[in-house]
């Protein structure tokens, strides 16, 4: 502004200069940067007051934090330490209920399992033994009436006279009677590979689940209940009986006399 209002003046038209306004300029700007940074230092060393300051705050509060939640964990000790080990044992108490229960629950399932597999097992072993049992009841009455015929040309060949045989009959029945024989022979090895046999219960006890009485024989010679006469034989593929024996058991004498009066 000095400068601006000296060059104004009219003797700045006549070449004059003013020394002395430079050199107040230089004191004057050397005083504004004094002054500013006289403010400067004393911004930063309030900045730096005010930085300790909110440490010391920060500090104190920090230990009165700490020295709150080491109170609370004393309460805590002290009050509820108790309680919540009871919920912890009472947790892991309904854990180990609920373990046992999913472990009887898999051991019981394991076990149907192993049940259902040998159920199966056994239903395929039998279904594969007695998948003839149906065949087999139809070749029975095949046996029974080679039987009989073997039976027939016996008793037959035993009464012919073959000193009176002037055709040569007597040796053509023989060879039928042996064929017969044989056929039956044969029948019955089939049978057995097979696991089919046939049995005879003469003399034996009656029983119901193999024998089927049609009728009773007074016989005081046997005990009262004993298969006196086999009308048909028994016969049973492998542990089953697929025919029982039509049998005539004995009774006692005495309540055949009783009955009679």
């Amino acid at each position: 502004f000095h400068q601006s209002a000296f060059n104004s003046f009219p003797f700045g038209k006549f070449g004059f200069a003013s020394s002395a306004s430079p050199e107040q300029t230089e004191k004057e700007q050397g005083a504004t940067q004094s002054n500013d940074q006289g403010k400067i230092n004393g911004e930063s060393q309030a900045t730096e007051s005010a930085r300790a300051k909110r440490r010391r705050g920060s500090t104190k509060r920090t230990a009165f934090s700490d020295s709150d939640s080491e109170e609370d964990a004393d309460d805590l000790t002290r009050d509820d330490l108790l309680k919540l080990v009871v919920e912890k044992d009472e947790l892991l108490q309904s854990k180990q209920e609920e373990f046992q229960m999913m472990k009887d629950k898999f051991l019981r399932a394991l076990a149907e399992n192993e049940n259902v597999m040998e159920r199966t097992k056994r239903e395929a072993e039998n279904s594969k033994k007695f998948a003839i049992q149906n065949f087999a009841k139809g070749l029975l009455d095949v046996a029974d009436n080679l039987g009989r015929a073997s039976s027939v040309f016996k008793e037959s060949f035993a009464k012919i006279d073959t000193s009176k045989d002037s055709a040569g009959v007597v040796p053509l029945v023989k060879s039928l009677s042996e064929g017969v024989d044989m056929t039956e022979k044969q029948l019955g090895e089939v049978f057995k590979k097979f696991g089919l046999e046939r049995f005879d219960p003469t003399n034996e006890p009656f029983d119901p689940h193999r024998h089927n009485a049609m009728f009773q024989v007074p016989d005081a010679s046997k005990p009262p209940g004993t298969v006196a006469h086999v009308l048909k034989a028994g016969y049973m593929l492998h542990e089953r009986v697929i025919r029982p024996a039509e049998v005539g058991v004995t009774q006692s004498v005495e309540n055949e006399a009783e009955a009679d009066s």
